[in-house]
């Protein structure tokens, strides 16, 4: 972890999602009435009968000193257990694979976020970015959700030979599977004693032997917490990652930090957000609404493996308070500011007496957030997304924009 940090936090989460044709519905949100056919329209959203998965919500205590009551991916703070030389015995197999056999981005140095870019050896780590990251998110997962995302140590010759193989387009990449080698009593102690004392995770690992399933993870996205919104001692700096599961894995909340946990398809919980039945952050928001261009798991799962290896951009969302509305700026829209302080430093909001509407008719590049209150949100885009990602579904246009929109 970059302990040089003074204004933002590393931190890890992973957008969890797992198949459902083959079982019940786990805590399923429910929706009171059928939506329109698919459309580009906000109210109009895929309807859950469409979806063969359900994507993993954890409710955070309303004491919580960062986004009370509000439902989120499982995650958290990076620790410098993540990046302790202690993981390379247990990742002996694959130190010589480039990022322990995650691959190399086509992404150029210059352009890669510094959360992945910033070299830990630097920093005293040996351990990659690409990984501690993501042993981060395997581990915080464990810890607020008792989903274990590992392999089993005698597995890991399988495992190279399927990295080996992940080039050959004629091989479907499989879902991946929960390992059930231990009893709850046995990882429930594990989990406890991991939620104590983070090093403790090498442990688990050791014991059990086992690895944390890295592979499994790809990489998404870059959010920073936008400045000015949730206090200076609240700001992160978070890599996002997806994982897609074969079926939906046994989950219980810490009643610590999480108070909740919902199984529930995409479309639903964008819906429920807008019946003001649950409160979601602007990335969620974003991110649900792209995972709803993909209502099969396969798919999702085949997309996200082949775009991860493109890289991803570092979003710093802008606030800007209009007479009528606050939006949050993302990179790309015609207001976002041109030069941007991203040390954390400085409060880089904007406020503006214009309303909505004039906003919108004055602007040619959109990629922004509109929110009139908590709950009333929706994305506004025209630009063509970087590094071949999607666009959320759900997405309003300017139609009068000559920029080209792949919605």
């Amino acid at each position: 972890m970059n302990t040089a940090l003074k204004h933002w936090k590393e931190a890890a989460t992973v957008i969890l999602t797992a198949g459902t044709r083959c079982r019940p519905a786990v805590d399923s949100l429910k929706r009171s009435k059928v939506p329109s056919p698919l459309s580009c329209s906000k109210s109009e959203l895929p309807h859950k009968s469409v979806f063969d998965y359900e994507v993993l919500l954890l409710k955070r205590s309303g004491k919580s000193g960062f986004m009370p009551n509000a439902y989120v991916f499982p995650g958290g703070l990076a620790d410098c257990s993540d990046f302790s030389s202690d993981w390379l015995e247990t990742f002996q197999s694959f130190r010589h694979s480039p990022n322990f056999g995650l691959g190399v981005v086509k992404q150029s140095p210059e352009t890669r976020p510094p959360i992945f870019a910033t070299d830990r050896v630097k920093l005293g780590s040996p351990i990659p970015g690409e990984v501690a990251f993501r042993i981060c998110a395997v581990r915080e997962t464990f810890e607020e959700s008792g989903v274990l995302l590992v392999v089993p140590k005698n597995e890991e010759h399988s495992i190279v030979n399927s990295l080996n193989q992940s080039g050959d387009s004629n091989i479907p990449p499989s879902l991946t599977r929960i390992t059930e080698l231990w009893d709850t009593r046995e990882l429930a102690k594990w989990r406890s004693l991991v939620i104590e004392n983070p090093f403790n995770f090498i442990r688990m690992c050791k014991e059990l032997d086992c690895i944390p399933n890295i592979w499994a993870m790809h990489e998404w996205g870059n959010w920073l917490t936008p400045t000015g919104v949730y206090g200076k001692e609240r700001r992160y700096d978070t890599a996002f990652f997806i994982c897609c599961l074969q079926e939906t894995p046994h989950t219980v909340q810490d009643e610590k930090e999480i108070v909740h946990f919902k199984w529930s398809t995409p479309s639903e919980v964008l819906q429920r957000y807008q019946a003001r039945e649950l409160w979601i952050a602007p990335p969620q928001f974003y991110d649900l609404g792209r995972m709803c261009q993909f209502p099969q798991l396969q798919d999702l799962h085949n997309f996200a493996r082949i775009r991860a290896l493109e890289g991803c951009e570092q979003w710093l969302p802008v606030r800007l308070v209009s007479a009528d509305c606050y939006i949050s700026l993302l990179p790309g829209d015609g207001l976002y500011p041109s030069k941007m302080d991203r040390s954390g430093r400085s409060d880089v909001n904007l406020s503006t007496e214009k309303s909505f509407k004039e906003l919108q008719q004055e602007s040619s590049v959109l990629h922004r957030i509109v929110n009139f209150d908590l709950y009333t949100s929706s994305v506004h885009v025209n630009i063509t997304p970087k590094y071949k990602h999607l666009l959320p579904i759900g997405a309003a246009q300017d139609c009068s924009s000559k920029c080209k929109s792949q919605l």
